[in-house]
């Protein structure tokens, strides 16, 4: 065996003598040199002599840190058969192994020392306690707790302090403050242990008010103390405390060392200021790795992107060697930007630099090339990964879905075997912005099921869900689970709860949200908005837009958006007109296409047909299918077939694969006795095999949401719904209804006409509600969706029925049934039946021809369900 060489001390030495083998261990410098150097203590009898030098071996063996080392000490220790070991020896030890974070060693030799009658002292305990805390080994440090204050040592300050330390590593702050309660003497060790345990324990606001007690105290905080309270004012992200504990850096003339500078950059980067963060990096002269880390991870979390490759431009020229740690920010901010060039290189450095160990690394890669478009180079990383983590299955999912295959994602996320929240959370969503909202709720209560809680994003999800189904029950059963889960409310969460209500059709529950909102952005605001342009309640929605302004919140064109619609809606031109011009004379802002659509869509529902001309021909873009699509639906309106003509050959220009142009020219002509021209569009459309998608309306009942279509005969309960629409007729005529066949747009005769109109999608909605809801209980309000593939109407404006005689109302139900009519039930309201069945279809994907179900999550202890 080759040893590394002996020590000039002791190639020098002369015979080794008590005096001279001090000297001779502290110079040593690795084991083998120590372990030469004990060979020949022990030939020469040093170490078996009273008062020889042994404890002075361990001590070195201790200070060298290996777990080597600390094998050959105590080994050492227990061959060492002539005297027993002392205290110091084992209190050595126990730091030893401590230190280097093997707290389960650490805490074994304090049994066997107890066991061998050996009495710890107050050196003992502390060191003992970093190893619990290392170990997170919260049973084990209270009985050292309870030993210490057995033995009288609860008043030894040192003790107290690591007790301290102790309670806030393993996460039980609370029991530490209760030690720090009862210190009839505290240094600034305790005060800052405190402090640091708060700060790391999301209780940013405890530690910053403990800070400014402990000025108040007298006691003046050290370096390790400024950087505990600057981490939690960063946390907070409140500028103005974070600038008052600054001033007192200033005033008590603590002096700043690299630490601090680095606590100061991080936490004015993360409160938003980044001048001050800025200035104070580039006024540093001696910047480390870290700082450099620092500033540029935060760069990236800013959206900064571009100024974390410029401070990595930096690094490369006169700074620090970057670590994984920069290079981790490096690729993100590579991402972030698309730039796929740097982020090839700064793969290449981490293959260079053999950092490719760290699983971080790699995950960022694979998102980097996803987020760049390269899915090929994404999935040869990831195959190639020795170790894949749910993050970098999560990476790869997220990648597909941003990529548009979200098939190719939910086959991956069905392969995982292990998933956490924001697996959930990617999926779901995915599902969401794929239109595809039953998948999306079958996926949350699956969630659900395997004990997985929601957060906020999920609830954002699900909400939207909700609201496009139009499922009011299911709506407020989500508004109840977030309550009852604690989910903070934010901005976004509340801005889609008010929405999801909106879509669903109840406008009090979602003011009822908004009112609720601590915080409202302009987001929340056009939200609300769009609830009153939902009702058409036009002076509703101006009053919130007043109120708005009021709140010195600045306008932006989506608001206006939602304005606009509420003026269309409720038929009130000139607030429209008003609206519109001031748009950018009072708010600067310049009218987008969607405005003009907005106005053309007020001008046409009002019949003011040339007006809407005139105000298409004057923009100052080229008009799109929306727009001439809004004059068309019109034109049809108010039946001026000439204009409609006009407008349809502009349609058909810029979108003739539209099915919904011919169906719309066809039904004007239709509506103007015009056979003829029917006949050739309805032949035009056969040659270019265009279809019309049939408009349908569904209603939700029991939790599930059941589809029509008119004259669908395919339900399983036909037969009660004949025979509930032959009774809706009846009562109907009994009362003097008479319909209105110019609505039926086919050459036939008039009691033919009168058949199809009873056989309405909204009626035989209607019909199936009745039949299947408690007398007692309110049949829900259908929702109806008319497929014309013309006007992309405003995302307020998705619940419809179908007003005129072609179908009754929901507002006439109350004349037909003996039920009192409540639309909608307030938030919070006491269920009156039972929770709705939990079975779910297992593949939501599957439906028939006339129904597809959408179930309430799985039913959990936390979870209160909507009434039936």
């Amino acid at each position: 065996m080759i040893h590394s060489p002996v020590p000039t001390s002791v190639k020098e030495a002369k015979p080794i003598t008590t005096k001279s083998s001090q000297k001779l261990l502290s110079n040593c410098k690795t084991l083998n040199e120590l372990k030469q150097l004990h060979c020949d203590m022990m030939k020469k009898g040093l170490c078996h002599k009273p008062g020889s030098h042994f404890n002075k071996l361990v001590a070195a063996c201790v200070q060298i840190g290996t777990l080597e080392s600390l094998d050959y000490a105590r080994n050492a220790v227990q061959d060492d058969g002539v005297s027993m070991p002392s205290l110091y020896v084992y209190n050595c030890l126990i730091r030893g192994y401590a230190s280097a974070g093997l707290g389960e060693e650490a805490i074994l030799l304090y049994i066997q020392m107890v066991v061998m009658g050996m009495v710890p002292d107050n050196y003992t305990f502390p060191f003992l306690l970093s190893a619990c805390s290392k170990t997170m080994a919260l049973s084990e440090g209270v009985q050292v707790h309870g030993a210490a204050v057995k033995m009288g040592l609860d008043g030894d300050t040192f003790v107290h302090n690591s007790l301290i330390h102790f309670y806030a590593e393993c996460g039980k702050v609370e029991l530490g403050r209760k030690v720090f309660d009862k210190m009839l003497e505290r240094n600034v060790v305790s005060w800052t242990s405190l402090i640091n345990g708060y700060a790391g324990r999301d209780l940013a606001k405890e530690a910053v008010s403990l800070f400014f007690q402990m000025i108040e105290a007298g006691v003046e905080p050290n370096p390790v103390t400024m950087v505990c309270v600057m981490s939690a004012c960063a946390k907070l992200k409140d500028l103005e405390l974070g600038k008052k504990v600054c001033g007192y850096v200033g005033e008590s003339g603590v002096e700043l060392n690299a630490l601090m500078v680095n606590a100061l950059v991080d936490m004015y980067m993360k409160c938003g200021d980044i001048c001050s963060a800025r200035r104070i990096f580039y006024e540093c002269t001696d910047k480390n790795l870290v700082m450099y880390n620092t500033i540029m991870s935060n760069y990236v979390y800013h959206g900064w992107a571009g100024d974390a490759l410029g401070i990595l431009d930096e690094m490369l020229r006169k700074g620090p060697r970057p670590d994984k740690v920069t290079m981790l920010s490096t690729i993100a901010a590579c991402a972030h930007l698309g730039d796929l060039s740097v982020g090839k290189s700064s793969h290449a450095y981490v293959l260079r630099n053999g950092l490719e160990g760290w699983d971080n690394i790699l995950n960022a890669i694979v998102d980097m090339y996803m987020k760049c478009g390269e899915r090929g180079a994404a999935c040869k990383v990831f195959e190639r990964m020795p170790d894949k983590t749910v993050v970098t299955w999560n990476s790869l999912i997220a990648g597909l879905v941003r990529d548009g295959d979200v098939e190719l994602a939910w086959r991956i996320f069905d392969d995982m075997q292990e998933r956490d929240l924001v697996s959930w959370n990617t999926m779901i969503n995915a599902l969401v912005q794929a239109s595809m909202f039953e998948e999306a709720i079958e996926l949350f209560r699956e969630m659900q099921n395997q004990g997985i809680e929601g957060d906020r994003l999920t609830m954002m999800g699900i909400a939207s869900a909700c609201g496009y189904l139009g499922a009011l029950d299911l709506a407020k059963w989500v508004c109840t689970y977030i309550e009852n889960n604690g989910i903070h409310m934010d901005l976004q969460l509340g801005t889609a709860l008010v929405d999801m209500f909106s879509r669903c059709g109840d406008s009090s529950s979602a003011m009822h949200v908004f009112r609720r909102m601590e915080k409202r952005d302009v987001s929340a605001w056009t939200a609300a908005i769009g609830v009153m342009a939902m009702e058409g309640n036009t002076e509703g929605a101006i009053e919130l837009f007043n109120e708005m302004l009021n709140h010195k919140v600045k306008p932006d064109d989506v608001v206006f958006v939602a304005l606009l619609s509420a003026c269309s809606h409720g038929g009130s031109v000139d607030q429209g007109r008003q609206v519109f011009w001031s748009m950018e004379k009072t708010h600067g802002t310049s009218p987008q296409i969607v405005h003009y659509g907005c106005m053309v869509d007020l001008l046409g529902r009002a019949g003011l047909l040339e007006e809407a001309l005139h105000l298409i021909q004057s923009m100052p873009m080229e008009p799109n299918d929306v727009i001439w699509g809004s004059l068309l639906a019109a034109c049809r309106k108010h039946k001026n077939v000439e204009l409609a003509h006009y407008a349809a050959e502009k349609l058909t220009q810029l979108a003739p694969e539209r099915a919904g142009i011919h169906v719309l020219l066809s039904n004007i002509y239709a509506s103007a006795g015009k056979w003829t021209d029917v006949a050739r569009v309805r032949l035009q459309m056969k040659e270019k095999g265009v279809q019309k998608v049939p408009g349908s309306s569904s209603i939700e009942v029991h939790g599930l949401i059941h589809e029509f279509t008119s004259g669908d005969e395919s339900h399983a309960e036909n037969t009660q719904i004949e025979l509930m629409l032959q009774e809706i007729n009846c009562r109907l005529s009994g009362i003097g209804y008479v319909p209105d066949t110019t609505n039926v747009l086919l050459d036939v005769d008039e009691q033919e006409k009168e058949h199809l109109l009873s056989r309405h999608s909204e009626k035989l909605a209607i019909a199936y509600g009745l039949i299947t809801t408690a007398q007692e209980s309110p049949p829900p309000m259908p929702h109806t969706v008319t497929f014309t593939g013309i006007l992309s109407a405003p995302p307020w404006s998705h619940l419809t029925s179908h007003r005129g005689s072609s179908s009754p109302t929901p507002r006439r139900l109350p004349m037909l049934t003996t039920t009192s009519l409540s639309l909608h039930s307030p938030i919070g309201s006491t269920p009156t039946s039972s929770p709705p069945s939990s079975n779910f279809p297992h593949n939501p994907r599957s439906k028939t021809a006339s129904t597809k179900w959408t179930q309430y999550p799985h039913f959990s202890k936390n979870a209160i369900l909507p009434p039936s």
